[in-house]
Parts: structure tokens; C-alpha cells; sequence
């Protein structure tokens, strides 16, 4: 039976329903789609689709987020690829799409990723547990207690060149829903910037996330160096960025750090 969906850009998928050979190009919606209960219908996924381990092991890799191998992908003759506007490239899912259905999301906030989630569901016949977990995430974002102080944050992906979270970034509204304020909630997407330029933004806390550029210890005391009164934290990125299941974890880490 084939049916029509939309996508998160709009467009309209026609897809056999339910499928059963599922290819995901997204490390967070990969690990959407084993909490969802699809083990068997997951016949490819990427090398950043770490989670979970057993499937990061054992299923059929397709290449990286930008660097799909559409060879591979052919091979395994999906009737379903999940992909996303912002981590794979515009060229590659074009080339997917004249072949196989093609759905991609488009998030940039908490809300959409729960969008997401629900409507990854009803494309795969899971809607009773997309909503489980849904309910799941949304209860514990509710529980987050707001700060005793709002922090002024800088949230660095990148090194050579430095780059942030901007405002209109999944990362952003996460921080947000913490109570605090991003830095370069006025800039978009992942700003280039330098170290001195942001000392002319209030900066009073520094996240380093593990991903994608995996920051540790030594980078600390060089930020330190020009932002001194700035508290810099090494935060787990995944609890930041991915926007599928790991929303369940991600409250009581970030109730963590809201609580010093």
C-alpha cells in the first residue's frame, strides 16, 4: 500500500506503508528509529550513527552525513530514507530523491524535533510509541527548574576557526529552555568568530562541546586567556544537538549543569 506523506520542507514523499527497508542518513534520527522498535526494517545507516552500539557494529554503513556513498545506498534498494536539511548535503539528497522516497526534517527547536518524532512514527506504523516518548521528553523538559542566575552563554562547535551556536539553532533553544541567554542569539546558524570579538558580549559562561570538533581540557585555558571571568564548561553535544530520542536523557543533564 503506498501512502503520502509531507516533509518538514514541505515536500510530499509517496512511501510504501509501512516500510521495511529503511536507510538513515541522520546520527540522532538513526537512534530515533531503534527506539521506535525497527530493528529489522534499519537496513543502512551512517559512520557517525554511533547509537546504538549493536547496530553501529553490525548494520550496513553508507558513508558519512555529507559524504553518502550513493552506490551503496542503490544497493540496498530502500523504500524509505530519513535525511535532514541541515547534515546532509542538498546535491547528494537530490540524487537520492529522483531513486527512493526521500523525507527530511528541518529542526531548529525542541518543538520540531517532537514534531519530528511524531511524524517519524506515523511514516513507520510507530505512532503508539513515537507518542510514549514524546509524553516521555516533554514531562522532563517541563520538570527543568530555571536558574537562580541567568548565565550569558557561548556555545563553541568549532576551532580554526571558532565557531558558535547562533540563534536559530536547535543548541540555542536548548539553552534557552535551561533559562539562560545565548550570546549570539542575534547571529545565525554556526558564526565564524574570534576570541576577541566576543569580549564585547557579556560573556559570563563557555560550553565546549564534544562535538563535532571534540574540545578537551587544553582548549579551556586558551579561551580563559581573553574571556578570564567567563566559567567554561566541556559539555556532552549529543544532550545539545541530537534532536531525536536522546531528548529523553537530555533534561536531567541539563538540569545538572543549570545547578552547578
Amino acid at each position: 500500500m503506498q501512502r503520502v506523506f509531507t516533509d518538514m520542507t514541505g515536500r510530499t514523499v509517496e512511501v510504501a506503508y509501512p516500510p521495511q527497508r529503511i536507510v538513515s542518513l541522520v546520527p540522532s534520527q538513526t537512534e530515533l528509529l531503534y527506539d521506535l522498535g525497527l530493528s529489522d526494517e534499519v537496513v543502512g545507516i551512517t559512520k557517525f550513527c554511533i547509537h546504538p552500539n549493536d547496530w553501529f557494529r553490525n548494520k550496513k554503513r553508507i558513508g558519512g552525513t555529507k559524504t553518502v556513498h550513493t552506490d551503496i545506498v542503490r544497493s540496498l534498494q530502500p523504500d524509505l530514507i530519513l535525511a535532514n536539511k541541515e547534515e546532509n548535503t542538498r546535491e547528494q539528497i537530490e540524487e537520492l530523491a529522483s531513486l527512493f522516497p526521500v523525507w527530511i526534517s528541518d529542526i531548529k527547536t525542541i518543538d520540531q524535533g517532537l514534531q519530528m518524532i511524531s511524524e517519524v512514527g506515523a511514516i513507520t506504523r510507530k505512532s503508539t510509541e513515537a507518542e510514549q516518548l514524546t509524553n516521555h521528553i516533554t514531562t522532563g523538559f517541563n520538570a527543568l527548574s530555571q536558574p537562580k542566575k541567568t548565565h550569558n552563554v557561548a556555545y563553541f562547535i568549532w576551532r580554526d576557526p571558532w565557531m558558535c551556536a547562533g540563534g536559530d539553532t536547535f543548541i540555542s533553544d536548548m539553552i534557552t529552555r535551561m533559562g539562560w541567554h545565548n550570546a549570539l542569539a542575534d547571529m545565525n546558524r554556526y558564526p565564524a568568530v574570534t576570541l576577541e570579538e566576543l569580549t564585547t558580549r557579556n560573556i559570563d559562561m563557555v560550553l565546549l562541546s564534544s562535538e563535532p570538533y571534540p574540545f578537551k581540557d587544553k582548549h579551556i585555558a586558551e579561551i580563559q586567556a581573553v574571556l578570564p571571568n567567563a566559567t567554561i564548561h566541556l559539555v556532552d553535544g549529543e544532550m545539545f544537538s541530537w534532536y531525536g530520542s536522546r531528548m529523553k536523557l537530555a533534561p536531567a543533564y541539563l538540569q545538572n549543569l543549570i545547578n552547578g
